[in-house]
């Protein structure tokens, strides 16, 4: 069954609508002031503390340093989603495992770390990770079929997301403005509640 991941929550409210909704991840931004989902490691701790035992908790950050993984560590994530540059020192500093992040402009960079034990999967994402835009799913490369697991990113909404899936058959499925309040402040639990029910064909 195709995976959920809700990204971007912000409020202790919106762990308990994902996690009434059955997701499989939820993600949370940090380190990131440019991003309005931008929440702290404290705060991000309260949020996780209402996830359900099964959901993996996403760190999702933008070229990350060292005492920022330490943080991040230390706060009780399962994953860190990498966005932006990775530096060496930074992957050999990782006790947890991460997912690596790509935009249309860097995705050929996937073979880099088909052979980094600390990376489990891969992310595909429009140029600007959040922004709730689409890009042209063609220009996903042609991974192995026995290689890394990988997420699709990028304008998915409860009204697509279950033709991305038929169409691109990815591991799993990355959403955060695509079930958003039409506001665009913080996140609408019929939405999300829909975009799972979308992904696993529920009625």
């Amino acid at each position: 069954m195709t995976k959920v991941k809700i990204c971007g929550l912000t409020t202790p409210q919106e762990a308990e609508w994902v996690s009434k909704a059955g997701a499989d991840y939820a993600g949370m931004v940090l380190f990131f002031s440019k991003s309005k989902r931008n929440i702290s490691v404290e705060y991000a701790e309260k949020i996780m503390e209402l996830l359900t035992p099964q959901i993996q908790k996403v760190a999702v950050v933008v070229s990350p340093d060292i005492l920022q993984i330490k943080e991040i560590q230390e706060a009780g994530f399962d994953i860190i989603q990498i966005h932006g540059q990775v530096l060496p020192e930074v992957v050999e500093s990782l006790k947890i495992p991460f997912f690596r992040a790509f935009n249309v402009e860097n995705m050929q960079e996937w073979e880099i770390y088909e052979n980094e034990p600390k990376c489990i999967g891969y992310v595909f994402d429009a140029v600007e990770p959040g922004s709730g835009k689409t890009f042209e799913w063609g220009r996903i490369p042609c991974l192995p079929e026995n290689g890394k697991p990988w997420l699709l990113a990028g304008g998915l909404s409860p009204e697509n997301v279950e033709m991305a899936v038929n169409v691109l058959h990815p591991y799993g499925v990355d959403v955060s403005s695509g079930v958003e309040k039409s506001s665009g402040r913080g996140k609408d639990p019929e939405k999300i509640k829909a975009f799972v029910q979308a992904v696993h064909h529920e009625k």
